[in-house]
């Protein structure tokens, strides 16, 4: 599969794939970004992508940012049809400052294929074993 990337910034960096085979494609930052401690934040990166029909891109921690700064991605579905920028909103989950400087990964995207599903209201769902058991309905806490 290709995906076709536009910069929208002289400065932006294409994704790329950190090793032969890895799921993510890694997007980098177009500026600093500064997030206070509990803040967050932002990031442009810089480019649009276009996701063929019947994928959407699902944006994911990367571990560098996430283990050791704290940075959380707040959200993270692209649909096909969405063809302006990707900017990654994270929130900084430490109780230190930290700026994301310029060119730094930020976030990883994997495309991956979905059904898309047709909504049916209906009066009773079919039952089943765990039923509305919900956190610990299987005695493992």
């Amino acid at each position: 599969m290709k995906i076709k990337v536009k910069k929208l910034n002289k400065d932006a960096k294409l994704p790329t794939h950190g090793h032969p085979g890895d799921a993510g494609m890694d997007f980098y930052a177009i500026e600093d970004v500064f997030f206070p401690a509990s803040g967050q934040a932002q990031v442009h990166t810089g480019v649009a992508i276009e996701i063929p029909e019947g994928y959407v891109g699902l944006i994911w921690d990367k571990s560098s940012v996430s283990f050791g700064h704290g940075l959380k991605i707040m959200g993270g579905v692209i649909d096909s049809s969405y063809r302006g920028e990707i900017i990654m909103s994270l929130r900084n989950l430490s109780d230190k400052d930290f700026t994301l400087q310029k060119g730094h990964k930020i976030a990883q995207m994997v495309i991956q294929k979905f059904e898309h599903c047709d909504i049916v209201e209906v009066g009773e769902l079919s039952e089943t074993v765990r039923g509305h058991g919900r956190e610990g309905s299987t005695g493992h806490k």
